[in-house]
């Protein structure tokens, strides 16, 4: 394949977030007068945004909705504040990534950033991290109507792009992200140290173990 640009997952693809987004979350419920959560049972909720995280963290259960009710939307200020006041306590880039962000940015190849996670947490992480201005487009999951698994955010950083939608690589680590490319009709890699769960049967065209192996699939 012809891979003339990039999309990326964000959390458990480019950084791994867990530390903070757990800390928030169990903030939250502290405010709330629950008792904290494990690191790895938040790490199992997160992935469908963050009225899906805080409704998921806030019952203690992966089947909660959002329903909008009072006491989630108290919740979700309360995540809202914590997290926003420690985006990068302990949120770290997964090895490789930023130097292979580099080399793919010298190959003059546009990337884009195609998260779940809302902007408001988005943007400044990405400032914080010292990572903005590497990505062309930046789609959170409250930039457009759809997010992940549907295809309009990858259709959409296809248009700003100009490119075919099989010459676009989407890289993630969870079904979303796999489904999204197949919706979109993009090639998608996995990495296999991410959130998602059994990886290798996600049905990514490519699973990898270290993220600069990225480079194998646009370097001739």
């Amino acid at each position: 394949m012809t891979i003339r640009a990039l999309a990326f997952d964000l959390d458990g693809t480019l950084v791994d977030s867990i530390a903070d987004l757990a800390r928030a979350a169990n903030a939250a419920r502290a405010d709330l007068d629950l008792p904290p959560l494990a690191e790895a049972t938040v790490e199992s909720y997160v992935g469908d945004g963050a009225h899906s995280l805080v409704a998921r963290t806030l019952a203690d259960d992966y089947t909660a909705q959002w329903t909008d009710s009072a006491e989630q939307q108290h919740a979700m200020q309360r995540f809202d504040l914590h997290y926003k006041a420690g985006l990068t306590i302990a949120t770290r880039f997964y090895p490789q990534v930023q130097e292979t962000l580099h080399a793919l940015h010298e190959l003059g190849l546009p990337l884009a950033i195609v998260t779940n996670k809302p902007e408001r947490y988005t943007l400044p992480l990405l400032r914080e991290l010292g990572v903005s201005e590497r990505f062309e487009v930046i789609v959170g999951g409250d930039t457009l109507p759809e997010r992940k698994p549907s295809a309009l955010p990858l259709q959409h950083v296809l248009d700003r792009f100009g490119v075919a939608k099989d010459e676009m690589l989407m890289v993630g680590d969870s079904k979303n992200d796999i489904l999204a490319a197949r919706a979109a009709g993009c090639p998608v890699v996995a990495v296999a140290y991410g959130y998602g769960s059994d990886v290798s049967a996600l049905g990514a065209d490519h699973v990898i173990e270290r993220f600069s192996e990225l480079l194998e699939f646009v370097e001739s």
